[in-house]
């Protein structure tokens, strides 16, 4: 039977931005996902992945990263979503949230970024080393979170599309500066957006298999 989706308000200090949460039964772990570059809490590809994690028992938070004005800002700027230690103040926010809930507050949390979205991911990692037991970037930009990457401590799983050799190149140099545990992988004939059949299904399931790790040995 399908768990139910509740609405939540996310106190971000400046706005008060709005997550779908979804907490099945006895969950080993809860995942934050961090949306990349003109996305939203209602991005086809997340939301996909978020069911394959809600299939192994996981919780899931899909949140937005802009408010409804910022979003039209957005789409004709282009500024924000390259605002990084904006959209990393943000998830830090979603992750504080998690904390405050009796029903989330004790669970292990994970981090799920794409596109900009995975730099947003390691700053809020970097920030709460504390609350983060795993990050996982799909198709990211880790190499945009900078020195935050330095002190993450979770361990980091890099998904990049074979095909996608630019951003597996930013990928390995951003892995370089990782103190974490990390692994990249190459999803083979995937481009950017993993929209070749079958590869977004196998990103969901390696990010499947990292953040159910968080519940064993891995979790915090």
């Amino acid at each position: 039977m399908a768990t139910a989706t509740e609405t939540v308000a996310i106190d971000a200090g400046d706005v008060t931005l709005t997550g779908d949460l979804v907490l099945p039964e006895a969950a080993p772990g809860i995942v934050c996902f961090a949306h990349g570059s003109g996305s939203s809490r209602h991005s086809p590809r997340n939301r996909q992945v978020a069911e394959t994690l809600q299939r192994a028992g996981l919780g899931t938070l899909l949140m937005d990263l802009l408010s409804e004005e910022e979003e039209r800002v957005d789409r004709v700027t282009a500024e924000l979503r390259f605002d990084i230690p904006l959209l990393g103040r943000r998830v830090t926010a979603a992750v504080d949230r998690l904390a405050e809930r009796p029903d989330t507050g004790s669970l292990p949390v994970g981090l799920f970024g794409a596109s900009t979205g995975a730099a947003a991911a390691l700053v809020a990692a970097a920030a709460r080393a504390d609350r983060v037991s795993a990050v996982v970037s799909r198709g990211g930009r880790p190499d945009l979170a900078g020195t935050a990457l330095g002190r993450v401590r979770a361990p980091v799983l890099l998904i990049v599309g074979g095909e996608d050799r630019e951003v597996l190149e930013l990928n390995e140099q951003a892995a370089e500066q990782l103190t974490a545990e990390y692994r990249v992988h190459v999803i083979p004939g995937a481009t950017h957006l993993f929209e070749e059949p079958g590869t977004l299904e196998a990103a969901a399931d390696a990010a499947r298999d990292w953040f159910l790790r968080m519940g064993g040995a891995g979790g915090r």
